[in-house]
């Protein structure tokens, strides 16, 4: 199994990615790919025309697939608003197989605003997809990081920034 994170430019220093967490705890799973609009990585859009890889998603317009039947997902590591942009600016990614995570609970992130209601963060979404992967040690690492991180004062702070 392997998790790739299509990381917006901007995520890449803000305190409260959490994709920096499931990468600094789940490295062996887990890997981060910075987007390019103009020059996509060719590995990530090679496993998508075979494929191989399907996103992680919401879209009303698609038929879903099966997490399972991957052994490749990408996940887009941004806001929710720069994710649609990542989505509508990547054709390569409005090909691949798509998956919405419906989690059992709601989002228990709170250091970013604007959250959709029922939308996860990045570090949820990683937990979620390790635990339908049967990788419940990676997840069980990643919860308890996420839980703390999510307490953290000095991530808090660096919210009214962010928006």
């Amino acid at each position: 199994m392997k998790i790739t994170l299509l990381t917006h430019e901007r995520e890449l220093d803000r305190k409260t990615n959490t994709g920096a967490l499931a990468l600094a705890h789940c490295g062996e799973i887990v890997e981060r790919v910075a987007w390019a609009r103009r020059e996509p990585d060719t590995t990530l859009v090679d496993s998508v025309e075979r494929g191989e890889a399907a996103l992680v998603y919401p879209a009303a317009d698609s038929t879903p697939a099966r997490l399972e039947d991957f052994a490749h997902v990408i996940l887009i590591d941004a806001t929710w608003q720069e994710a649609r942009k990542i989505y509508n600016r990547s054709p390569y990614l409005q090909t691949a197989p798509r998956v919405a995570i419906a989690a059992d609970s709601t989002s228990s992130y709170r250091l970013r605003r604007n959250q959709p209601e029922g939308g996860l963060c990045t570090a949820e979404c990683v937990i979620e997809i390790l635990r339908r992967n049967g990788e419940d040690a990676a997840a069980d690492r990643l919860e308890a990081a996420f839980m703390q991180f999510n307490q953290a004062p000095d991530t808090q702070s660096s919210r009214k920034n962010e928006g």
